[in-house]
């Protein structure tokens, strides 16, 4: 195993593991790649493989918003701040949020049937993505682009995501590769070390569609995913300091406002309870936030039964060159 290390993965420390146990017995076992680097993509610290690649799914919602700020479409909403935060959220469908989506859509007289989110029991509102859909759908009115074909990959909306998306991260957008996400939109194939270089730009005050994006996100976190749910608590519990943003099959971002670095990891099997206490045991190693607070974060994010638990092994370690 030791003398091929190298071949398996491009660090010199081995992946996190999180390990769920019953009693005394091991019933699953999940491996976890993480990486943070700074704005110029160097990476700083790793655990696992830092080009592991996989889609960066709903967190990809911050940077998806940026031309709904940069158009001046959020401009027009009173207290915009919680409209961008909801775009970029996936919240959990209760009536704050589906209030909060319809008031995007009033305000740019749009149809609740141009919503092309997937439809809950009652409504589109309702769906977790439909933030992020009301905006696309301000920012295409506001921009006199077509409404019905908002989430195909040559509308000019999507085509400006992939246009920012390829300049931060100094890659040519032919480059980056793009499937449809549960929701219809397109999600980005990225390595972890790019995902986390994103994220560094969201914590950096250097552009000033993010900044405005990062203090939507921290002012209003209920917006983000909802209380009990664990990107609102990581904002609630960090004072602001610390965002978080999930996406599907076991993708995390996370990063220190006004420090310049980011944070992904992604679970290889997908499983969502090893991303959230691989998490906190890693904002527990950086001591981003305290231990207390993580606690408390603990209490409220898992659910597990009596004599179940997940224990965490291992940790980021410094890149050596």
């Amino acid at each position: 195993m030791n003398s091929n290390f190298k071949n398996l993965y491009t660090s010199n420390n081995p992946p996190i593991q999180a390990t769920l146990m019953r009693g005394s017995n091991i019933e699953s076992i999940h491996k976890i790649h993480a990486v943070i680097t700074d704005k110029k993509g160097r990476v700083l610290m790793c655990a696992g493989n830092p080009e592991y690649k996989s889609f960066i799914r709903s967190a990809l919602k911050p940077f998806q918003v940026i031309p709904f700020v940069s158009s001046g479409a959020a401009s027009k909403i009173n207290n915009e701040s919680k409209s961008i935060a909801l775009a970029c959220g996936s919240h959990s469908g209760s009536k704050i949020h589906s209030r909060e989506a319809f008031r995007i859509l009033w305000e740019y007289d749009i149809d609740i049937n141009n919503l092309k989110c997937p439809k809950t029991k009652t409504s589109p509102l309702e769906h977790n993505c439909s933030g992020k859909h009301a905006a696309f759908l301000a920012t295409c009115k506001k921009m006199n682009w077509p409404l019905d074909s908002y989430l195909k990959g040559d509308h000019p909306l999507q085509i400006e995501i992939f246009r920012i998306v390829s300049e931060l991260l100094e890659i040519p957008s032919s480059e980056i590769n793009a499937e449809r996400d549960d929701c219809g939109a397109p999600t980005l194939y990225l390595k972890l070390l790019e995902m986390s270089r994103l994220y560094s730009f969201l914590s950096s005050s250097e552009n000033a569609e993010l900044e405005q994006i990062s203090r939507a996100m921290t002012i209003n976190p209920t917006m983000i995913s909802d209380n009990n749910k664990f990107d609102t608590e990581i904002i609630k519990a960090s004072h602001g300091k610390v965002i978080g943003k999930g996406g599907a099959e076991g993708i995390q971002c996370l990063c220190k406002v006004n420090e310049g670095i980011g944070l992904a990891l992604k679970v290889e099997d997908g499983s969502k309870r090893a991303k959230h206490a691989v998490s906190l045991h890693i904002l527990k190693q950086l001591e981003w936030i305290s231990d207390l607070r993580i606690q408390d974060i603990e209490e409220k994010v898992f659910n597990f039964s009596e004599g179940v638990r997940l224990e965490v092994k291992g940790k980021l370690k410094f890149q050596e060159s």
